[in-house]
């Protein structure tokens, strides 16, 4: 390459530079206050739905543990000889916990020996599931 490409090769380079680079040659107060604001609202979005993911995690969790303690109640029931009143047979782990489960029974008028059996499942007196089934009596 001779000098003249390599010296119309530099002064480009430095035009274009100069292009990109503007007459400043920092960052003025403004420009830097603007990026923290936008930095900040979107952290605040990220943070926020982070927050609604894990409260509605830790309510389906909540849900599905009454729901199978709720099953298992059923199950409980369906096993036990035919009675007007079942008293729940809940495990230590969900008492402590808080939960608490509600039998309620009752005929069926159009079918004799069936018995509808009604169960709900509450923690810290707030319903969150009931679970209903029939016990039939030959």
């Amino acid at each position: 390459m001779s000098i003249l490409r390599k010296m119309k090769k530099l002064i480009l380079n430095s035009r274009v530079r100069k292009a990109f680079q503007g007459r400043s040659r920092g960052l003025a107060l403004i420009e830097v206050l603007i990026a923290i604001a936008l930095f900040g609202v979107i952290s605040i979005a990220f943070l926020s739905a982070l927050s609604t993911a894990s409260t509605v995690l830790i309510i389906a969790d909540e849900r599905a543990t009454a729901e199978s303690l709720a099953r298992s109640q059923m199950e409980y029931v369906k096993n036990q000889p035919k009675s007007e009143t079942y008293e729940p047979s809940i495990p230590p782990g969900y008492e402590q916990a808080g939960y608490s489960a509600n039998i309620t029974t009752g005929d069926v008028p159009s079918r004799a020996g069936l018995q509808k059996i009604t169960i709900i499942i509450d923690r810290h007196g707030e319903e969150l599931i009931t679970l209903v089934g029939y016990k039939l009596f030959l």
